[in-house]
């Protein structure tokens, strides 16, 4: 079993002696984070607040590591979309949303009700936000309006999650 506290223990350790690796692992943890299969395993919401406050108080600017979290958040979620385009109904079988059928229920739901702007705004809650693209193919939405929303809510929400930390630690002079 996965330990979250150890894993975010580990990760910033790692990134407080590697700083110029921030932007890699962000890109990793943005990527798994969007990613339908892998999201359910990995704590990245709290280790992108971390990175956010490790990037200030190591001096390093914060564009890089909010371009790569866009690009891992955007592909993590074209990967989900074509996983769910491919894949139709059958994607809804594989673990570990074969355990979370209500979720799944939850994500065609909340797409079927705001369509594009489901995309967008299901990045922004916790578990639909790696299950709304999945379910955006397994409903064969239009490719550019969905990667329009993608790429824009990625932009957003990368901000969102590195922002506080980066603020925090300015403030406090940490």
């Amino acid at each position: 079993m996965i330990d979250p506290a150890a894993m975010v223990d580990a990760t910033t350790k790692f990134l407080q002696d590697h700083p110029n690796l921030m932007p890699l692992v962000m890109f990793g943890l943005a990527f798994g984070e969007s990613l339908a299969l892998i999201s359910f395993l990995v704590p990245a919401t709290v280790l992108m607040l971390a990175i956010g406050a490790l990037v200030e108080a190591s001096g390093l600017s914060l564009w890089p590591v909010w371009l790569a979290a866009v690009v891992g958040a955007s592909l993590g979620d074209a990967v989900s979309y074509w996983l769910g385009y491919h894949y139709k109904d059958r994607a809804k079988t594989f673990w570990p949303l074969s355990r979370r059928p209500d979720l799944v229920a939850r994500a065609e739901d909340f797409f079927t009700r705001f369509g594009v702007w489901g995309v967008a705004i299901g990045r922004f809650f916790g578990p639909l936000r790696a299950v709304v693209p999945l379910v955006a193919g397994i409903l064969a939405m239009r490719h550019m309006p969905f990667q329009v929303a993608n790429v824009g809510s990625a932009m957003v929400w990368s901000f969102a999650m590195l922002a506080p930390g980066a603020a925090a630690t300015k403030l406090l002079g940490f």
